[in-house]
């Protein structure tokens, strides 16, 4: 046979793709582990009363609002800006900084506001009506497995966009227009306070408050969210402790949470910023029947590992139940309570991992809950006025004990809500 010269040779697979050329779905998926942007969504597919937070999907009720508001001052909004705010966490999800209100020159006086109100009385004047009416219509929705909470979380309010210059107007546009934001400003509320702080507040903040608060539990809990794939959108909060012998054991199942009113104020003249949120969720007791075997076995199926994301990990093919139930996201919690009669005070640390991302943060957060409003939305005698007190008193003690000088947030440890 006469030889060939290798540039004349033809293979019998003329038409396969040269050696030095990656597979078409390897070089999909290659291009897709370079987005910063997280996965992308088609428009339109998701239903109107989810809105995109972060990592996940959050459910707001038919007649929520969403409302974002300027206190400790009144600047004018020409002298607003943002800047952008080092955050590890969020850099590295979204692919930039994001961006924090701060105004030119030195923060207005809270003397300078025309009424003369105090700032935790300003604030609560400036969202009656809506608050009035979401708690309205949170009470015509209560049900007997329907619990309603009232809640307080100081950190700061971030906003999305990679330039200051693209969202700087709508943020002045919306700052004293008094009305629903969602759609207009795109924004999210970071929790997550570095340790130090934590324990300042913790030790001398509390120490400060007096026989008001008294200590009520240390507690060590783990959170696991699953996504039910027989209802669309449906998520269930499986609240776990540990078992005498080591294995995780259910006492607290939750579904359905929906959002009916988020309040973010951003505190010109603290270093922190505050929300405000009012939401409900469907209390189970008792498993369904449908579902009670295969949640129980799914949760049972974790093992405890300090050294993973979130505490739990799960064998191979253990982290779902017959196509019905799988495991969305999970968390490690310890915390501490301190409780007044109106108040409860949860100094938290939380270790998620969110399981279809693997995106993982670590945070230290302080949250307040209101028992005393869920109580008065059950009473049939349910007095507006009685409420708002008890919020004006709440935000009160928050403006002057959790947002003061020299607090910030930790770069590196954020989490959005």
């Amino acid at each position: 046979m006469a030889y060939i010269p290798p540039h004349k040779r033809h293979s019998a697979t003329g038409n396969s793709p040269s050696p030095a050329s990656p597979p078409a779905s390897f070089s999909r998926r290659f291009n897709q582990s370079l987005s910063l942007d997280g996965p992308s969504h088609p428009r339109g597919r998701r239903p109107p009363s989810h809105q995109r937070c972060g990592i996940m999907d959050i459910a707001y009720a038919a007649q929520s609002t969403s409302l974002w508001c300027i206190a400790g001052g009144c600047p004018h909004p020409d002298n607003f800006r943002l800047e952008p705010y080092p955050c590890d966490a969020v850099e590295l999800r979204e692919g930039y900084r994001p961006l924090v209100l701060s105004v030119a020159g030195d923060p207005p006086s809270v003397e300078s506001e025309e009424e003369e109100l105090p700032p935790w009385a300003a604030i609560v004047k400036g969202i009656e009506r809506d608050l009035l009416s979401s708690l309205i219509n949170a009470k015509s929705e209560l049900a007997p497995r329907i619990k309603m909470s009232f809640v307080a979380r100081i950190g700061k309010v971030f906003f999305r966009g990679r330039e200051p210059s693209s969202c700087l107007e709508s943020v002045r546009r919306a700052a004293y227009s008094g009305s629903d934001i969602r759609g207009k400003v795109s924004k999210f509320f970071n929790t997550s306070l570095q340790n130090e702080h934590i324990q300042e507040f913790e030790q001398l903040e509390m120490a400060k408050l007096g026989f008001g608060f008294d200590f009520d539990s240390q507690k060590e809990r783990y959170i696991v969210k699953l996504l039910n794939k027989t209802l669309a959108g449906s998520v269930i909060t499986c609240k776990c402790k540990v078992a005498e012998g080591g294995s995780l054991e259910i006492y607290k199942i939750e579904q359905n949470r929906l959002r009916h009113l988020v309040v973010d104020v951003s505190c010109v003249s603290k270093d922190l910023d505050l929300r405000l949120m009012l939401y409900s969720t469907e209390v189970s007791k008792t498993l369904d029947d449908v579902g009670k075997d295969g949640i129980k076995r799914l949760v049972s199926n974790a093992v405890i590992d300090p050294n993973v994301k979130g505490g739990l990990r799960w064998s191979l093919g253990k982290d779902s139940v017959d196509g019905t139930f799988s495991i969305i996201e999970v968390c490690h919690v310890k915390y501490k309570n301190f409780k007044s009669q109106n108040m409860r005070i949860n100094f938290r640390y939380a270790d998620r991992i969110h399981h279809k991302t693997s995106f993982g943060e670590v945070s230290n957060e302080v949250f307040f809950k209101f028992p005393g409003v869920s109580q008065q939305l059950r009473d049939e005698n349910f007095e507006p006025s009685s409420v708002l007190a008890v919020i004006q008193d709440a935000v009160k003690l928050i403006w002057i004990h959790f947002l003061g000088k020299n607090v910030g947030v930790e770069g590196e440890k954020c989490k959005e809500k």
